[in-house]
């Protein structure tokens, strides 16, 4: 199998998710996703105050080694077993999810584009742009609903790491992107506007 590997970036919370399934669910095969939020490195070694306190947003805490591993596995045609990490507690829980290969491989997080490896296996990237006022109140949102945080340790952590790291690390990548989508645009058009792309990028796969 001959796979278009997708790689989708933008801020936390800026849309990603919501691209991507709306991609997966209009493709004839569906597609694989590869979370770059699955790849957290496992902190179980820390204390639990030592890892509130780590910058979850820098390349450096994630495992670009174990991805880039399971990108070539399905590329090569063999399924990869994903890490179930667990955000609560920020480490992984012992199991995994296995993934096939298909002919669409999706590769999604907010620093897929910082890393030059990761990027050589693309053909096609796209940022997807949200402002901060935007993505600070999914993200308030989510955390608290589905990982167990706090508002004020949502709005803490966003200004101490997520904010500025974004400004480091994840906005250049807009930059580097093929394509870039608004956050905030009508989704049916975004999603159109991708797929065409795609179907594009799959002819020179």
């Amino acid at each position: 199998m001959r796979s278009t590997v997708v790689g989708v970036v933008g801020g936390s919370q800026a849309g990603k998710t919501t691209l991507v399934n709306g991609l997966v669910g209009s493709l004839p095969d569906g597609a694989t996703v590869l979370s770059f939020d699955d790849y957290y490195h496992d902190l179980a070694h820390l204390s639990p105050e030592e890892r509130a306190v780590v910058n979850f947003d820098h390349p450096d805490s994630l495992d670009d080694d174990l991805l880039l591993s399971h990108l070539d596995d399905l590329l090569a045609g063999r399924p990869a077993d994903v890490p179930v990490y667990d955000f609560a507690t920020h480490t992984r829980t012992g199991r995994s999810r296995r993934v096939e290969p298909r002919p669409v491989v999706i590769v999604d997080g907010i620093l897929v584009l910082a890393f030059p490896a990761i990027r050589e296996r693309l053909h096609l990237s796209v940022f997807v742009d949200a402002p901060a006022e935007v993505r600070l109140a999914r993200r308030l949102d989510r955390d608290v609903r589905e990982r167990g945080r706090t508002p004020e340790g949502v709005r803490a952590q966003f200004a101490a790491t997520v904010a500025p790291m974004h400004e480091v690390h994840v906005l250049p990548c807009r930059d580097l992107a093929d394509l870039t989508l608004d956050g905030q645009g009508d989704r049916t058009a975004n999603l159109a506007i991708l797929l065409a792309r795609v179907e594009r990028a799959g002819t020179v796969a």
